[in-house]
């Protein structure tokens, strides 16, 4: 199972996703950690990304091959994370086959209703205990 794990201003999300996920047990699962920048990248290589590449070519083609897509809600809108995800980024997110995880985050300036205010730390856990179980399903 391939595991895309996207972010971008400082990875701090994408780094604590990837940190996380480490966590779990993940039998054949790659991690791959993409920012929209250098130090995106670098935080989430840092937690334990099998493999890490940077910018738009990197997200698109990556989604296009990822069975699971994990990061903030904002890889689905173009411009957000102050103009880090370009149009195309979004689209190759949102037009990914891939499952995708996203975690609701205030700096994307989108409010999803019926999602309750928790802690970031909630939501992670969340996601990577998610993750873990579809990936057990898929083997």
């Amino acid at each position: 199972m391939r595991i895309l794990v996207v972010d971008g201003q400082g990875g701090g999300i994408g780094s604590r996703l990837i940190a996380a996920l480490r966590e779990q047990e993940l039998p054949d699962a790659q991690i791959i950690g993409v920012g929209t920048n250098v130090l995106a990248t670098n935080a989430m290589l840092k937690a334990g990304a099998d493999a890490g590449a940077t910018g738009e070519n990197a997200v698109v083609y990556n989604a296009a091959r990822a069975d699971m897509i994990l990061g903030p809600i904002g890889l689905l809108l173009a411009n957000a994370m102050l103009g880090e995800i370009t149009p195309a980024m979004a689209s190759a997110v949102s037009g990914s086959r891939a499952r995708k995880l996203l975690i609701p985050a205030s700096k994307c300036a989108v409010d999803i209703m019926g999602v309750e205010a928790r802690p970031l730390s909630a939501y992670i856990a969340q996601a990577a205990e998610l993750a873990c179980r579809l990936c057990a399903e898929q083997s």
